[in-house]
């Protein structure tokens, strides 16, 4: 340990000295006379404002000041010193153009800088936010040919809203903007500021599109501000009215007349001039529905359809808030590449619209074959090949029709010599209906359409020498989301039928006596609800979002009441001679990212599930139990190894290869630090820890457990595995390939006391490098 320690201490020694030869050689490559600029500091002369609302002010300066210096990373500038340390290359391509161009950051020299143009952003963007007497001043410090620019500014007293004035009139906008008021974010005794104000500006007119004021835009308010009506110092009325040359048009309020639907449009259409707007519907081939007006000569398209989607309706005074909610439901039925929105004035008298819907359709039907190859971090490669077929109109209703058929293998290339290989092969069918089929009427004001979802499919899955599985599925359910954050998924039914078939003696051999075993091949009838919510944040441009995903499972819930079914009293209940499954699983997913820069994050995860049976079961089924490991949980462990508690799978020789370690209990948790090199490539080093445990132990025919040390208990902590490792992320555009490097730092299976291994990490030995050393290639980010 001492040794290696000595080690350690030598690579840092190493690291800190090339990082200050790093640092310095930048300035070396300088000409006479040029400074390396290396950044502005903000210094605020106040004895008014308190810390924090100097550090805010401080730190949005900063944000305006330009340029911005040469990044670096601790300390050093390595794009920078690439840049200085490579030489001009021939020509316009290879690693040396690469390094200096690409990679590499041509300096910021003080030079650059424009030091009276800053001085006046600051003194700017201060009165902009209400110190109006503000004065700002500079100097240079420079030394070893580097230099900063040091700003002072004196903001001066800040300038408060000592009242807000509304001026009254008798015309119709000005009586919706008097209601607007009572929420304006202009209070008296708030600081007067300009990005408030421009808010403002911008609910006002969201306000009066609200009410039919279709032409109205922010730019026809003005707020102005009189800092003499006030007796007090620093005080400031602001005055919120329409300008004076507002055009007459931007103040009357439209109603919509006719609503035409064109469902079928193309360029090739408007280039033949069949259509143009306005246009006269009467003259075209169309008909009506509901007060909806759908030119569909070829029908290919149901008008409840558009009667479902629109929300304007003759007669309705126009609302921007229904225009939007129109146009992304048409989006959200996914059968239109294209939406398009005009609003045509009919009759101007009258001020009404003609609200025209011009959509184009994606094509109805598509055919895919996909081939891939895959390998994971269980020593298995394989590949792929899926067919499907799509149809996005399926009953003229917008109904979106998927079949699949997929055949796969997967073969073991490393690890223990008596691992099986894997064949599958199935179908699957699905079709998704835009509304909810019930008995029961269900309203939704959401921009994203409900959908019905029904599901069936069938795998065949064979373990070469071992036994053949037959997996039948089928589910019936709906999937709606309140808003852009909030998705609910409900399946009333979710049907799994799992019949063994070609069970080997060999299979048999290693299932005497081991009930574990013996489930896997096993009659399995799972029936029931399961029930899903997301909330997520992270679509939204936010320095810190959230994702959250809760499911239910309620296997057998009801038919187990129903039928008194109870294992533990011999009492288990079979539906056509097989027992079903009875139990109740919960699971948690949440996730927290926090963005540092436009280029570096820290994601973090947090899984909890707990699946428990009772009634007509002892046991979950095998197909609805936790797994750890892999590409995507903990990337220190090859996939589906670990667990439960602190079992150790390498006493079990005859069986660790071929079946996965399966859990009633889950807790993992992972932290991910991300970072942009170069454009495509980026890095990661991260942390994952977790475990799976069983809620009753498993026992053979003579009382062994077959998994000791596998029952959740008050211990469950000291069980907790954790890895850690870096990782490559080469990011195209349409895929992200990931390469994550990873290494066991606790292993719960060690004894306990000792389960840590940073005294066992030996870079050195192959042999540890080939046992510990888990790489995994994937597809996508982790979580």
């Amino acid at each position: 340990m001492k040794n290696k320690l000595n080690i350690y201490c030598k690579y840092f020694l190493v690291s800190g000295i090339t990082a200050t030869i790093i640092s310095c050689s930048n300035t070396k490559f300088l000409k006479e006379g040029q400074m390396l600029y290396t950044g502005a500091e903000v210094e605020i002369e106040s004895d008014s404002l308190s810390k924090k609302e100097k550090s805010e002010l401080e730190s949005a300066i900063k944000e305006n000041l330009t340029p911005k210096p040469n990044s670096s990373f601790l300390g050093l500038r390595p794009k920078l010193y690439a840049y200085n340390a490579t030489k001009e290359p021939k020509k316009e391509k290879g690693l040396r153009y690469w390094l200096k161009y690409k990679f590499g950051e041509e300096p910021v020299l003080l030079g650059d800088v424009d030091r009276e143009f800053n001085k006046d952003i600051i003194v700017n963007y201060s009165e902009n936010k209400g110190y109006f007497n503000a004065k700002a001043k500079y100097d240079t410090v420079s030394k070893n040919k580097k230099a900063k620019v040091i700003y002072t500014l004196n903001p001066g007293g800040r300038y408060l809203i000592s009242n807000v004035n509304f001026p009254a009139d008798s015309s119709e906008i000005n009586k919706e903007i008097q209601v607007l008021k009572e929420r304006t974010r202009l209070k008296a005794g708030n600081p007067f500021d300009l990005d408030v104000i421009k808010a403002e500006r911008q609910r006002i007119d969201d306000g009066l599109k609200d009410r039919g004021f279709y032409y109205f835009n922010p730019d026809n308010i003005i707020v102005q501000a009189d800092s003499t009506v006030s007796k007090k110092k620093n005080d400031v009325e602001l005055i919120v009215k329409l300008k004076d040359n507002t055009p007459q048009l931007a103040k009357e309020q439209f109603t919509i007349d006719k609503v035409i639907v064109f469902p079928n449009y193309n360029l090739r259409d408007v280039k033949r001039g069949k259509y143009s707007v306005p246009m006269n519907p009467d003259s075209l081939k169309g008909y009506e529905y509901n007060d909806i007006y759908v030119v569909d000569p070829q029908k290919k398209f149901k008008p409840r359809v558009f009667d479902r989607a629109l929300y304007f309706e003759k007669g309705d005074l126009y609302n921007r808030k229904d225009h939007n909610l129109s146009l992304n439901r048409l989006i959200s039925l996914g059968v239109f590449k294209f939406v398009k929105n005009d609003f045509v004035v009919s009759d101007s008298l009258n001020h009404k619209f003609d609200a025209y819907y011009i959509l184009t359709p994606r094509e109805l039907q598509s055919l895919r074959l996909e081939a891939l190859g895959r390998t994971n971090s269980a020593n298995y490669a394989g590949s792929e090949l899926n067919l499907n077929w799509t149809q996005r109109n399926f009953f003229h209703g917008a109904e979106q029709f998927k079949a699949s058929v997929y055949g796969a293998f997967d073969v073991q290339i490393g690890g223990p010599a008596d691992a099986e290989n894997i064949f599958r092969a199935g179908a699957n069918a699905q079709l998704s209906i835009p509304r909810i089929v019930a008995p029961f009427r269900f309203n939704s004001s959401s921009a994203f359409v409900p959908r019905t979802n029904i599901k069936l499919g069938y795998e065949f899955q064979n373990r070469t020498t071992l036994y053949t599985l037959n997996t039948f599925n089928a589910s019936f359910g709906y999937q709606w989301k309140e808003n852009v954050r909030k998705e609910h998924e409900l399946n009333v039914i979710d049907v799994s039928l799992i019949r063994p078939a070609d069970v080997t003696p060999k299979f048999d051999s290693l299932a005497f006596n081991n009930p574990y075993l013996q489930r896997i091949t096993d009659r399995q009838l799972i029936f029931g609800p399961t029930y899903s919510y997301t909330y997520s944040t992270t679509m939204l441009p936010r320095k810190n979002t959230f994702y959250y995903k809760g499911m239910l499972d309620l296997a057998g819930n009801i038919t187990g009441l129903v039928t008194g079914a109870n294992v533990k009293e011999g009492k288990e209940k079979n539906i056509f001679g097989i027992p079903f499954s009875q139990y109740a699983k919960i699971e948690n997913d949440v996730r927290f990212y926090h963005k540092f820069t436009e280029k570096t994050s820290l994601a973090t995860r947090l899984i909890a599930g707990v699946a428990v049976p009772y009634g007509n079961s002892k046991y979950i089924p095998f197909a609805r139990q936790f797994f750890v490991g892999g590409s995507n949980s903990i990337r220190a462990f090859r996939a589906r190894t670990l667990g439960p508690g602190s079992y150790d799978p390498r006493t079990d020789t005859s069986t660790r290869a071929i079946f996965d370690q399966a859990g009633d209990v889950k807790l993992e948790m992972n932290a991910e630090y991300r970072a942009n090199l170069f454009k495509f490539l980026n890095v990661a080093a991260f942390v994952d820890a977790g475990n799976i445990w069983l809620i009753n132990d498993e026992f053979d025919d003579n009382g062994k457990n077959l998994r000791p040390g596998g029952k959740f208990s008050k211990e469950f902590l000291s069980e907790i595995a954790v890895g850690a490792g870096v990782g490559l992320r080469l990011d195209f555009s349409i895929l992200i390939l990931r390469l994550d490097l990873a290494m066991p730092l606790r292993v719960p299976y060690y004894e306990k006391g000792d389960r840590w291994a940073f005294d066992r990490i030996n870079f050195g030995d192959s042999g540890w490098r080939r046992d510990n050393l888990i790489l995994n290639i994937a597809i996508g980010y982790p979580f």
